[in-house]
């Protein structure tokens, strides 16, 4: 057996009994001695296979794959530029701590600065983004390969997975091979040692966390306080029955899984923007998790200055996602702490809910007002479809949103539910791989899945829709809002700039979305009016359905109902 043939079985098998079940590939030669084994790995059962064409729709379905599944998904790609194909991916993992294998083949050393085909400098590629690199060498065949290589997979899996101690995130390995890539035959030498694994299928290695990290952070409980949840892969709900047990709201970002419960508000970011309820709210204890970064006001909110002051008075604890890693742009948390438990709370007797009854009441007045609005009429407007397809998919049901303009429409529109799990790439924001993540997504996921993403969105990953006839395929409506460009530069400052607006922020692009969809034979649907919601939702499969709408009816639409729902406020100060 050669050595690169060798690497391949032994580096897939330890990976198996790791717990690896997902691997994405993009096809090509350097990485055939892994590709062969996973295909192996496929037809033994033991994982699932997914290719694709084009690198960064691999790397972007491993993605959402992990991200539904919370454990390391494996992406495989050749050598050359290939690799640089991973690199976006590489980010979002990176900043949203979602778990990838990351495994670039490469030419071997003695090819690399000579001008050799499809030879670029690999090591580090991916620079700090991952939370380990191991440039693996060259398989070779001698005593003590296979306990290296076991040994390889393991850690590459515990620094994934974060059962090494530090939070989940991408690991690079980076893996040379030399010809032959391929099995050869039955006349090749014996390998100098057996191949086994341990005993009865267990890992090479076992690792745990090193020990228990600093303990929960005591607070003391005032009847100020609010509870911010951002985007973030975990479990939000020990902060939902915090926020339950204080009587705090809980002002939740869709991506969050947090919008649930009695304190879960729906309009919140109106209430955030309205000067004279904040005037009167500020909060004395902020408690912050995931990322929260969706809006101005959200963001002044969570500041140490600007429209709601600041002072000693005010503690604002920020929820680790793991051991070094938090998120406080605003660079004004006075606590950070992997959990918190309030003191001194009172019990229901002597619980004042003024507080927590002034928000709620102003909640609802502004969904009441802004929901008027939005049903005023039968017109196709985004911030209706994202209130609509939110609200009406089915219990159980994925919703993964583009992060641009829908994931903030339907942040501005959710009411709290938690029978839906919502999704973004969130992490950097990146217009890159969305279509790719949502698939992945969907595989990963055990019922229905929508999507919802922008038409620019929806271009810059056709590639992602090209799936195989052999290859798994999702049960995916993806629901595209066709703008016809950048929907969300139409609600920033630039629009204020006619002369230049629509050549270099509008980018408007005329294409039929329905001749796409064809292309790879989808089925494609127009949706009309908001009425045919219900029925457009309806199927099974990967789908494709667009709504088209008018982007700068859409800007003056939500400057419309950010009055209505201001006016709605003033009404119950």
């Amino acid at each position: 057996m050669n050595p690169s043939t060798a690497f391949g079985l032994v580096f897939t098998d330890e990976l198996v009994r790791c717990g690896l079940r997902e691997v994405v590939l993009a096809p090509g030669s350097r990485s055939t001695p892994l590709a062969m084994a996973f295909l192996a790995a496929e037809r033994r059962h033991e994982v699932r296979l997914h290719v694709r064409i084009d690198e960064r729709s691999a790397s972007f379905t491993a993605l959402g794959l992990a991200k539904v599944s919370r454990r390391p998904v494996a992406v495989l790609c050749t050598s050359g530029t290939a690799a640089a194909n991973f690199h976006p991916a590489v980010i979002e993992a990176d900043e949203s701590g979602v778990p990838l294998l990351v495994l670039t083949a490469d030419r071997p050393p003695e090819m690399r600065g000579t001008g050799a085909n499809q030879v670029i400098d690999q090591v580090k590629l991916y620079g700090s983004a991952v939370r380990w690199f191991c440039e693996a060498g060259v398989p070779e065949s001698r005593p003590g390969m296979v306990g290296y290589w076991r040994s390889l997979a393991c850690q590459a899996w515990a620094q994934a997975s974060g059962r090494a101690g530090a939070l989940a995130g991408p690991v690079h390995l980076n893996l040379a091979f030399r010809e032959p890539l391929v099995p050869g035959d039955a006349g090749e030498p014996d390998w100098p040692e057996p191949l086994d694994g341990r005993p009865g299928r267990q890992p090479w290695t076992s690792f745990e966390w090193p020990g228990p990290w600093p303990d929960e952070l005591e607070v003391p409980w005032t009847e100020r306080g609010v509870v911010v949840c951002g985007d973030g892969d975990h479990d939000p709900a020990t902060l939902v029955e915090l926020a339950e047990r204080a009587g705090w709201p809980v002002l939740a970002e869709p991506s969050s899984g947090a919008r649930r419960g009695p304190n879960a508000l729906s309009a919140y970011q109106y209430l955030l923007a309205a000067p004279e309820f904040m005037a009167t709210h500020r909060p004395d204890l902020i408690v912050s998790s995931g990322r929260p970064g969706l809006s101005r006001p959200q963001s002044a909110l969570l500041g140490s200055s600007g429209a709601f002051g600041s002072g000693p008075e005010r503690r604002h604890v920020v929820i680790a996602q793991g051991p070094g890693r938090w998120a406080d742009p605003q660079r004004a948390a006075t606590d950070v702490a992997p959990a918190i438990r309030l003191t001194a709370v009172p019990g229901p007797a002597g619980d004042s809910r003024s507080w927590l009854g002034d928000w709620r009441r102003a909640d609802g007045a502004a969904r009441s007002a802004v929901d008027a609005v939005l049903d005023d009429g039968d017109a196709l407007t985004e911030p209706r479809l994202a209130r609509d397809i939110a609200n009406h998919v089915p219990a159980g049901a994925l919703l993964w949103t583009g992060s641009s303009l829908p994931v903030r429409d339907i942040d501005f529109h959710l009411s709290p539910r938690d029978d839906l799990r919502i999704l973004a790439s969130r992490g950097a924001s990146g217009i890159d791989g969305t279509t790719s993540a949502a698939i992945g997504a969907a595989l990963a996921h055990r019922g229905p899945a929508f999507g919802v993403i922008g038409d620019l969105t929806f271009l810059h990953d056709a590639p992602g829709l090209a799936l195989g006839p052999s290859e798994p395929r999702p049960d995916l409506c993806l629901i595209v809002i066709n703008n016809d460009g950048g929907g969300i530069f139409s609600t920033l400052e630039q629009a204020a700039f006619p002369g230049s607006f629509e050549r270099v922020f509008g980018t408007p692009h005329g294409a039929e979305l329905k001749h796409l969809a064809a292309a790879f034979g989808l089925p494609y649907q127009r949706l009309e009016q908001p009425g045919d919601l219900t029925k457009v939702l309806q199927g099974t499969g990967l789908r494709i359905v667009e709504a088209r709408t008018d982007r700068a009816a859409g800007a003056a639409l939500r400057a419309r109902l950010r009055e209505a729902a201001a006016q709605a406020i003033r009404s119950v100060l």
